[in-house]
């Protein structure tokens, strides 16, 4: 195990399951993704741990436990980053889902962070990866949910991970957003070496949309050098969903069985109506999307792990770097 009053280097095996959910666009699916994919995979039975490294901590809306006795509003991080406290989820958010909140004392991070690398140089990154060595090995997956436009944090996340998924819109500036967070890459790689791309993942598009999800594949294909890392398995634009996401605190699997245990509109009606806003019917789809995407992630997973064990002609993990995005 690192040393938390030192500067020893985490051993890799601990963060090997590390995924940073990275975009410097905000706006672009992150906490979404984050919150939907560890709930599904929670669900199938794998131990998931999130790391909510914004100070919006949408997080905690997505899993409903927004200022209620569970939420530090990033407290426990805080310390554990500057401090060198032992890092204690909150466990069993969901059944196998535990989660370090996010939140406002964040704020206080960046000043901090500014003063260790003053004292200590670039191996002041290796704060959150020192954290998370000793409680990675506990789960199956751990994502970091990374703050847009934030240097610094981001540069925090990149130094643990062993994985970047990088999700985007379709626009110019979810492309643009990518191409920042290569350069972030590229210095990243000076502390963590075995950081590698997992791949992309397009976000809130529309679910026919199949020219525009061509034009983003060949656009993200030629900045990454003829290699395109993008999923098959994008989400589609669900804003009702994505309404009643943050309302009820509920991850989209969940509203898709509301969906189904809620009475049809007319027989609401007919018995006296409804007492508050109706969960929306593309919940469902929208849970398939990150059911599709979950398994899709797993399997990329488990590839760029196998070529790593066993490195051949064939091996992929080295194509799929960011040192080459410039949409």
């Amino acid at each position: 195990m690192p040393d938390r009053d030192g500067a020893a280097d985490p051993p890799p095996d601990a963060l090997g399951r590390v995924i940073a959910m990275v975009n410097d666009k905000g706006g672009v699916g992150k906490t979404s993704l984050v919150a939907n994919l560890a709930g599904q995979l929670a669900a199938a039975d794998y131990r998931c741990l999130l790391v909510d490294l914004n100070r919006q901590a949408n997080l905690a809306d997505d899993l409903g436990f927004r200022d209620d006795d569970r939420d530090d509003h990033g407290a426990g991080l805080l310390m554990s980053l500057v401090g060198r406290s032992a890092l204690v989820p909150v466990p069993d958010v969901r059944p196998g889902l535990d989660v370090v909140p996010g939140g406002a004392r964040l704020s206080d991070l960046v000043p901090l962070m500014v003063g260790r690398l003053q004292d200590e140089g670039r191996p002041a990154f290796l704060a959150l990866a020192a954290a998370l060595a000793p409680v990675a090995p506990d789960y199956d997956i751990v994502f970091v949910d990374c703050p847009p436009e934030s240097t610094i944090l981001t540069d925090l996340a990149l130094a643990a991970a062993r994985w970047v998924l990088m999700p985007t819109r379709s626009d110019v500036a979810g492309l643009l957003g990518m191409r920042l967070v290569s350069e972030r890459f590229t210095l990243a790689r000076e502390l963590n070496p075995r950081l590698g791309l997992l791949g992309a993942v397009l976000f809130g598009t529309g679910s026919r949309s199949r020219a525009v999800h061509a034009e983003v594949r060949n656009a993200v294909e030629r900045a990454f050098g003829g290699h395109s890392p993008l999923f098959d398995t994008a989400i589609r634009h669900a804003e009702r969903t994505a309404q009643d996401a943050r309302r009820l605190g509920k991850l989209a699997h969940e509203l898709e069985r509301e969906v189904a245990a809620q009475p049809a509109w007319w027989a609401a009606l007919r018995e006296g109506g409804t007492t508050g806003p109706r969960v929306s019917p593309t919940a469902a789809g929208v849970a398939e999307d990150y059911r599709d995407l979950a398994v899709e992630l797993l399997t990329a997973l488990r590839e760029t792990e196998d070529a790593t064990e066993a490195p051949g002609p064939d091996a992929i993990p080295e194509q799929r770097t960011a040192t080459e995005v410039a949409p």
